[in-house]
């Protein structure tokens, strides 16, 4: 069975699929009274995000884009600091669709949502004609934790720690697209749970950001115009998996360009940064995290080489590489 433009229409078929794919799998005390909506008790400063999810192939290994806006929207709320609360999902499909890669789609976001202990409250469905794909939109709110992680509050001597290795994400998707074989996968996670262990020990953090669009290199010029300061990476500190480089060698790609969809990157006071490794370490999504450099005097983000010398590393210019979310 495929979608049809039926099951856009507002009609029998609409109630059918939202009863048979989507409420019988996010289902909770908000969603299913199924009004116009979710009505949320929240008490306290939240913090509000949106985002929209295109990639293809819908289906990839570590994941597919039910599992990737899950978790993208839940960890641009955590590195915000602020504990996840309530998702909203908006789906736009083509006709054509299979219907058993929608319902696994949505199998994968209620599995999401429950890892990341958080409920999908609200949604919506349109169809629209195509060639069979789907993308989503989601929202979020997140209960902020104190005055929250702002990525302003760089010092200078502030350690750059970064959760896990840089581009698994981005290398799984280029791989599918181009039928390269190998073993990479995805690494989308929700980091809520990770980011709730450094706030517990009342580390002080200085800033964070989730490294997709752009990988490292574009998320620390941006760091670094927020709070005035300069990056200085060392290069062979750098946590990469030995596919992922061979892959960008193979390919002329620069890992600190490859995004991923489940690490992030810490400014932590130096004092304070081997103690936010050794919990990073303890977690199932930090086993690989490293110090990988300091924040500095001056502008701009700089790797330091094997050799000693410094050389420029630029954000992002242009698209270069495909979209992965």
């Amino acid at each position: 069975m495929t979608i049809t433009m039926a099951h856009g229409s507002g009609g029998a078929e609409t109630s059918r699929l939202i009863r048979d794919v989507f409420a019988s799998r996010f289902g909770n005390k908000l969603l299913e009274p199924m009004e116009d909506a979710a009505i949320l008790k929240v008490s306290g400063r939240i913090a509000y995000t949106t985002d929209s999810y295109v990639v293809t192939p819908l289906i990839f290994p570590g994941g597919d884009i039910g599992r990737l806006a899950v978790c993208g929207t839940v960890n641009d709320l955590a590195v915000m600091g602020a504990k996840p609360l309530a998702l909203t999902a908006g789906f736009i499909l083509e006709e054509g669709l299979p219907l058993n890669v929608l319902e696994r789609v949505a199998d994968s976001m209620a599995s999401a949502a429950r890892e990341a202990h958080v409920q999908i409250v609200a949604g919506d469905t349109k169809v629209i004609s195509g060639a069979g794909g789907m993308y989503i939109n989601t929202s979020g709110i997140g209960l902020v934790n104190g005055r929250g992680v702002r990525i302003a509050d760089g010092r200078v001597g502030d350690a750059v720690v970064v959760s896990g290795q840089l581009g698994d994400h981005h290398a799984c998707i280029l791989s599918r697209r181009m039928g390269v074989e190998n073993n990479i996968q995805s690494d989308a996670q929700p980091l809520w749970s990770f980011v709730n262990k450094l706030q517990k020990t009342n580390i002080p953090i200085h800033g964070m950001r989730d490294i997709t669009r752009g990988g490292l290199a574009t998320v620390l010029n941006e760091l670094s115009e927020a709070c005035n300061l300069g990056v200085t990476l060392d290069e062979a500190l750098l946590p990469v998996s030995s596919e992922v480089r061979g892959f960008c060698d193979m390919l002329g790609l620069e890992p600190l360009y490859m995004g991923n969809e489940g690490k992030l990157v810490a400014i932590i006071p130096s004092e304070y940064a081997h103690q936010a490794l050794a919990i990073m370490k303890k977690h199932p999504y930090g086993k690989n995290a490293a110090i990988v450099g300091t924040l500095t005097d001056g502008k701009g983000v700089h790797l330091r080489t094997p050799l000693g010398g410094l050389r420029i590393v630029n954000a992002l210019q242009g698209e270069g590489l495909p979209r992965i979310c």
